[in-house]
């Protein structure tokens, strides 16, 4: 009996971890190639950041729709489907067909975020009481995956002629077969248990978070972190370019912002572990976001040491956020609403970055981006002081 159930917590531990893989590769892999697809599909600047944006606007869509179709249908179910639905998208986006770019896009953002809300809500269910450590090897895994889609799209586009479809399309390999996987468990399920009950079938009090002032300061600090991180992932290749780096030095340099933000985010876990007040945590990773960019804007000579910096901060923020999703709540129930408001909610601001750096960097300087999310690392360390601080988010 014992093997049997080792045998099934390891088969959802490893299940999640691999749709962790799915999340963000297709997402991050752009950025190093988002001149090549301008100079073949003639974007400027401007068009570029909305493409770049696009996939964290799917993401505030999605993460509204999902909760719903999760409570009717199952967590399993609806992860499958839109593992399915992500493996298209990104076949979708590198055929060289009027409007697949867009449309693959934003269904990649729209499909991801099923797994960006429903994960937090498996974990809580299944691991209650391991929710800082599997969410930090849920991120690592997210982060490693992303990293190292970034750190090659650059060589596999050069060995391919210097084409971008190829290293994106190519995705669709790593994100098949974990859809195959979430589809015979969700096959294999039994009757969907209410996302608001625990695995005694006990009743949860139905609760609104939308009217709780804490459960929007987890969202905005959500929403800030993810800004940072995203509009870093689109733009920091190109900042720099134009600050003097080599273009695959700068798509490198990407990998080392997800690597080593992975590995903060691990350390940062077993820092985590049995505190309830996180306030001060959340300050020193927002620090280390604000003095990262002010270092590269000083002494860029000194990048890749002012990118690992940035990468404590955003791989940390990144923990930190997802890990108070499932802290902050009761149960599962509560997990999964909180869940899907910090992320509509945190994805609309999110959405932000990408859009508004590149018609910054494209209107007046790229030095200004540097600015822009350094002063997104202080609001975020302003919201952290509410969102991070000890007790339930209980909504309304």
């Amino acid at each position: 009996m014992a093997s049997v159930r080792g045998r099934r917590v390891a088969g959802t531990v490893l299940a999640v971890l691999l749709l962790a893989a799915c999340l963000r590769a297709p997402v991050t892999s752009v950025g190093p190639l988002l001149e090549r697809v301008g100079e073949e599909t003639g974007l400027g600047a401007s068009a570029l950041g909305l493409l770049g944006a696009l996939p964290v606007i799917g993401f505030g869509v999605g993460s509204a729709l999902v909760h719903r179709p999760a409570q009717s249908y199952g967590l399993e179910r609806v992860l499958a489907l839109a593992l399915v639905v992500l493996a298209g998208a990104v076949v979708l986006r590198s055929l060289p067909l009027a409007g697949a770019l867009w449309v693959g896009t934003a269904l990649i953002g729209t499909a991801a975020a099923a797994g960006n809300v429903l994960a937090p809500a498996v974990i809580k269910r299944d691991h209650p009481g391991a929710i800082v450590l599997l969410t930090a090897c849920f991120t690592a895994v997210m982060t490693v995956t992303a990293a190292t889609a970034s750190g090659l799209a650059v060589p596999v586009s050069d060995a391919w002629g210097g084409g971008w479809r190829l290293p994106l399309g190519a995705l669709a390999a790593l994100v098949a077969p974990v859809a195959l996987l979430w589809v015979v468990r969700a096959a294999r399920s039994p009757a969907p248990l209410p996302v608001g009950a625990p695995r005694d079938g006990a009743p949860v009090r139905a609760v609104t978070m939308w009217r709780s002032p804490s459960a929007w300061a987890v969202s905005a600090f959500m929403g800030l972190q993810s800004a940072v991180f995203f509009t870093l992932a689109t733009w920091l290749p190109t900042v720099e370019v134009s600050l003097g780096l080599d273009a695959r030095a700068a798509g490198w340099h990407l990998f080392v912002l997800q690597l080593v933000g992975m590995l903060a985010g691990l350390v940062l876990s077993t820092h985590m572990r049995g505190r309830s007040d996180l306030r001060g945590t959340g300050v020193v990773i927002s620090l280390c976001i604000v003095a990262a960019m002010a270092g590269l804007a000083l002494a860029p000579g000194l990048a890749l040491a002012w990118v690992a910096l940035a990468a404590v901060g955003t791989g940390s923020s990144l923990v930190l956020a997802l890990s108070l999703l499932g802290l902050r709540t009761a149960h599962a129930g509560h997990t999964a609403q909180l869940s899907s408001m910090a992320q509509t909610v945190g994805y609309a601001i999110a959405a932000c970055g990408p859009l508004l750096a590149g018609w910054v960097g494209g209107t007046f300087s790229w030095d200004l981006v540097l600015l822009l999310v350094g002063a997104l690392g202080v609001a975020q360390l302003v919201l952290v002081l509410r969102a991070a601080r000890p007790g339930l988010v209980m909504g309304c």
